[in-house]
């Protein structure tokens, strides 16, 4: 391995890692999204992630009341684990509101892959429209949060073109 591959191998790791903070802020800024849309729907807490979690680490079935840890770890460890794909996306220069769609599509098919694989859940396109549209709202917004920090805690690559700011050129 040459020298600049070992760098930019310490690079990208050290985007990964600057990317789970990415990812922090992603999920909380989704989880209170969550929140203040289930206050105007009176949509009541989805425990397909704990679902998913139980079926992912072979744990015994258990009611909902009994799945709340379950449904925190796996709704806070993808979101975190996943904003270390986004911190290296930021590196390698896929940075932006363009960065930040793809990321979201990375997170919807880590989401579906995962709850599918495990029959937690039935395919999206099976789902009634709202909840189509409130879970694409949520995907969103935690995709470009978190794409929106790891472009500020990530320096992208020399050669990526500043936003541009007409006030800047006078």
């Amino acid at each position: 391995m040459s020298t600049a591959e070992a760098a930019a191998g310490a690079t990208i790791r050290a985007a990964a890692l600057r990317g789970l903070l990415s990812g922090l802020a992603g999920v909380a800024a989704m989880t209170a999204a969550e929140k203040v849309e289930q206050r105007f729907t009176r949509r009541p807490d989805s425990f397909v992630p704990a679902h998913t979690l139980e079926r992912l680490l072979r744990l015994p079935h258990k009611p909902n009341a009994e799945r709340r840890w379950l449904n925190r770890v796996m709704h806070w460890g993808q979101g975190i684990l996943l904003g270390a794909v986004r911190g290296a996306m930021a590196a390698r220069r896929l940075r932006g509101p363009v960065g930040s769609f793809l990321f979201m599509n990375v997170r919807l098919l880590n989401d579906q892959t995962l709850e599918n694989a495990t029959h937690a859940s039935a395919p999206p396109w099976t789902w009634p429209v709202d909840e189509q549209a409130i879970d694409l709202l949520h995907k969103a917004v935690y995709a470009f949060v978190t794409g929106m920090v790891a472009d500020r805690l990530i320096a992208g690559p020399p050669g990526i073109l500043a936003p541009r700011r007409p006030w800047d050129e006078r």
